[in-house]
């Protein structure tokens, strides 16, 4: 059973967020935010059900009624085409994780896992759009810098009404249309074409086509500016996630801060609707926040492994302020909570998600995958922030109706007293 499965690194991913052709976004509080994942999908071997011969460890485990069922609907269900048996032991499987009651213990099958691995990966091949809902229909959130869509002029708010790919052979409204099913059918092969019909929100706009070539899309996890305030400066780093380019594109960052002229007074780490990602990518930030010593201790069911600092800790000496939300959560709650209680970095925004535990990732042979909760973890001073959250010191809220962000405004008053 080991050997028909590749284990991935540990991951504490707070909010299974799926995101498309471009990308999928959310909302809180009523104005879009930043945007997660997505993917191209690779054809995967379907299910067949063949081995129905019970393994000898499960053979105290009853399955007459499941096959008594499946007997049933196979004979008797009123339209087969819809007998697809691969999506059905899928759900079976999907509902054995969920009787546990844990949203974190789930299975994905391969498209999904495929999508979470883009996610982490920080890469899809797309047209570059945000997406999200105006009035329940399909629409532009952000079109992402020097992308095809923001090249060709595609909005942030525009509406999506149509979408024609001759290579796919779709040619659909988008009306009814789920999130993930955007993904689907945005997203493709590099270089593949794909025609949306857009709505402008402007009083007597027409419904307008525009063509795009899907390209690479690369989502940074990292990006940073500076902020000046009474004659004082200071880094803001934007963190949207824990992913596989997070430590190379923070280091980017960092190396920039500490060669500034002026140089930087205090930094502000802005963990707003990250949903997590990495436990080692957590670490590696924190670490560079912190000389020495605890960051976050994970506990299993018969196991306890104390997480201390790793690294060069090059932002240790400044002041820091945290900016957090109800998206911030699991790695980003770990940064927070360990700079909350190693450096008394002050927390201002929001309280945070509350996910509290860690999970298992691994990649079952047909691509499928399977993310099991294997400890939950303690900050450094013991806290288990679980559904909980991480209370801020500051609460401020963003006003969707202004263009000013006031949580940074605050954060900058704090950090450059």
């Amino acid at each position: 059973m080991e050997k028909s499965r590749e284990t991935f690194r540990q991951i504490i991913i707070g909010l299974l967020l799926v995101l498309v052709g471009g990308v999928v976004g959310y909302k809180i509080g009523g104005k879009e935010n930043i945007p997660l994942v997505s993917t191209a999908i690779e054809k995967v071997s379907n299910i067949r059900v063949t081995k129905t011969e019970q393994p000898d460890d499960f053979k105290t485990i009853e399955f007459d009624t499941f096959w008594q069922v499946w007997s049933t609907l196979e004979k008797s269900y009123l339209d087969p085409e819809k007998l697809k048996k691969d999506e059905m032991v899928y759900g079976a499987i999907k509902g054995m994780t969920a009787a546990l009651g844990d949203p974190y213990t789930v299975f994905l099958p391969p498209e999904d896992q495929k999508r979470n691995e883009e996610d982490l990966h920080g890469s899809f091949f797309g047209v570059g759009i945000q997406l999200g809902y105006i009035d329940n229909v399909l629409a532009v959130t952000t079109p992402l810098k020097g992308m095809p869509a923001e090249k060709a002029g595609v909005k942030a708010k525009d509406l999506i009404l149509h979408v024609k790919d001759d290579r796919k052979g779709l040619d659909s409204d988008t009306q009814g249309w789920s999130l993930s099913e955007g993904v689907d059918h945005i997203r493709g092969e590099r270089g593949t074409s794909i025609t949306l019909t857009l709505l402008r929100r402007e009083e007597k706009a027409e419904p307008f086509q525009v063509t795009l070539a899907r390209d690479e899309i690369i989502v940074p996890s990292v990006e940073h500016s500076f902020i000046e305030h009474n004659g004082k400066k200071a880094a803001l780093i934007t963190l949207s996630r824990f992913g596989e380019r997070t430590d190379a594109e923070l280091n980017l960052a960092i190396q920039d801060i500490l060669t500034q002229t002026p140089k930087v007074d205090a930094v502000i780490l802005d963990l707003r609707n990250n949903p997590g990602g990495f436990l080692d990518g957590a670490i590696t930030v924190a670490s560079e926040f912190i000389k020495s010593g605890l960051v976050v201790t994970q506990q299993g069911k018969s196991t306890k492994r104390d997480y201390s600092v790793v690294g060069t800790s090059r932002l240790a000496d400044y002041p820091v302020v945290v900016v957090v939300n109800g998206g911030s959560a699991s790695a980003a709650e770990i940064v927070a909570g360990a700079l909350r209680d190693r450096r008394d970095a002050k927390l201002i925004g929001e309280k945070t998600f509350g996910k509290g535990t860690v999970q298992d990732a691994l990649r079952l042979d047909n691509g499928a995958g399977l993310h099991v909760t294997i400890a939950r973890w303690l900050l450094p001073k013991g806290d288990w922030i679980h559904e909980a959250g991480i209370p801020v010191a500051i609460e401020v809220k963003d006003d969707p109706d202004t263009e000013l962000d006031e949580v940074i405004e605050k954060a900058k008053e704090e950090a450059l007293k």
